[in-house]
Parts: C-alpha cells; sequence; structure tokens
C-alpha cells in the first residue's frame, strides 16, 4: 500500500466525519425523539441517524466499491472487499442526549481488516483528530503525539463500561476502582474514540475498556499508534478489533497497567 492512498482515503474519511459533525451540531440541544436500543442506557435518537446519513452519503459519492459497517445500519455494501469501513455516526450519544460535550463522528478504514485511517471531530469543541498509517496524526492539522508520563502513580487514565454492566459481572468495576488508588485518576469519558484521541494528543496517559464494537474504536487505534501510543490486547497480546477489548496507551505505562489489569483484586475482596 504506498502513501498516496492513504491519503486520498484519509481525505475521505475527513469530509465523512465533518459531514457528519454538522449534523450534530444542527440538532444539538433540539433532540425531539430519543429512544432506547433494546438494552437500558444505549440509546439512539435523530441526530445519530441523520448523522449517518450524511456520512454515508459522502462515502457511497467516493468509494462506492468498498464495505460499510455502521452502528445503526450494520453491514452495508460489498464487506468482503478488502477495504471496510467502520463508522460511528454518534459516539457518546449518551453524552450528546444529556448536552454533556464528549462525543464525536469517527471514521475509519480497515484494509485486510487492519485499522490503516482514522477520523475524529467533535463538532462542539471544533477537534478534528486525523491519522493514516505511517502518515502521523493531527490535530486540527497540528501534529501530536503522546505524553511522556512514565509512572503509574503520575499518570491520569480514562476507560468505560458497556451497555450491559448490570447484568455482567465482567463489568469493568474493580479495575476502575483499583486503578483509581493506584493513579491521579481515571476518568470516565462516555466516548472511546474521544478517548483514544485525547490519549494520542497526551491528554490522558492511558486507556482500557472491554464490550466495544469495531466502530467505537478503528479510528482511535489508528490516532494512538501514528501519535507513538501503544494499543494491545489486555495481557499485551496482539489487539484484535473483534475481541471489543483494549489498552491503549502512551507505551511507557502500557506494560504496568497490563499488570495492574490483570491483578485487579475483586470488589468481594475490598
Amino acid at each position: 500500500m504506498t502513501q498516496e492512498p492513504l491519503q486520498t482515503f484519509l481525505d475521505v474519511a475527513t469530509l465523512a466525519a465533518t459531514a457528519g459533525g454538522t449534523v450534530l451540531k444542527y440538532y444539538w440541544g433540539n433532540l425531539q425523539d430519543i429512544q432506547e436500543k433494546g438494552r437500558s442506557g444505549d440509546l439512539v435518537t435523530e441526530a445519530d441517524k441523520a448523522s449517518e446519513a450524511a456520512i454515508l452519503e459522502v462515502l457511497k459519492r467516493h468509494v462506492p466499491g468498498h464495505g460499510i459497517l455502521t452502528e445503526e445500519s450494520g453491514s452495508l455494501g460489498d464487506t468482503s472487499s478488502r477495504y471496510l469501513w467502520a463508522i460511528d455516526p454518534l459516539d457518546g450519544t449518551t453524552n450528546y442526549a444529556h448536552q454533556y460535550p464528549a462525543f464525536a463522528t469517527s471514521i475509519a478504514l480497515l484494509i485486510d481488516g487492519v485499522p490503516q485511517v482514522g477520523a475524529v471531530y467533535n463538532p462542539f469543541h471544533d477537534e478534528l483528530f486525523q491519522g493514516a498509517t505511517g502518515h502521523g496524526a493531527t490535530c486540527n492539522g497540528t501534529p501530536i503525539k503522546v505524553s511522556q508520563t512514565n509512572s503509574l502513580d503520575q499518570s491520569l487514565l480514562v476507560t468505560g463500561f458497556a451497555y450491559d454492566r448490570r447484568e455482567t459481572p465482567d463489568n469493568n468495576y474493580a479495575e476502575f476502582c483499583y486503578l483509581t488508588h493506584l493513579t491521579q485518576g481515571v476518568r470516565r469519558g462516555g466516548s472511546a474514540s474521544v478517548d483514544l484521541a485525547y490519549v494520542a494528543c497526551g491528554r490522558l496517559d492511558g486507556y482500557w475498556e472491554r464490550g466495544l464494537s469495531p466502530w467505537d474504536l478503528a479510528a482511535g487505534v489508528v490516532l494512538v499508534q501514528e501519535a507513538g501510543g501503544k494499543v494491545t490486547a489486555y495481557d499485551e497480546s496482539p489487539f484484535e478489533i473483534k475481541s471489543g477489548r483494549i489498552l491503549a496507551t502512551n507505551g511507557f505505562l502500557h506494560s504496568s497497567l497490563s499488570k495492574a489489569l490483570l491483578e485487579t483484586p475483586p470488589l468481594s475482596s475490598w
């Protein structure tokens, strides 16, 4: 894969992300239809659907032969293609519905199953994060790098909780509490793509979460890796996007955070 096509695809991702973000600006504070998608707390609004429509129009115009995997409509087009776009038209719907400004459009291109291009756009803060393999990562056109924090006790981390956290014991509560004791703090942002973008630009030092979908992760993974960070499974084995689990850090903290996650005592022992 040469550099030129990836830049072309990054331009398409950027067009799609900003098109969706423009829709989100329009609906901000004006939602009329907020529904649950079958799981408590898993929301969808007219903004999600309208943003997705705007994004799909861009992709169908510029890359009509590519497959698409999107949160609201599922699989579209030729999903056997080596090119698969993973789309979240509104990552952080619960935040958005409450007018809490941590949300974004997240657009990624997987080539042969590997995230290679990513664009994450938060229209409230007008921050556009972009990255592509070999091209580095930027925020509003300025190159970004991960932080230099090299000890857990000096770190600020972020995580999240899956929608089924009420029903499953595999719910991240113990890790959240344990890492809060070991660090300067753990935040819960509510938007995986924004969390990963913040690790990429050094605002946060590390991130872990489970129960995620490819459209939550793909764009942010590219950003972290291109900003000099590291992305793996919890145990530092290779990252598998279909697993729904991720450990992403500035690299310096990676092994110590992995060790802490694997050694977290159950809540019942506290």
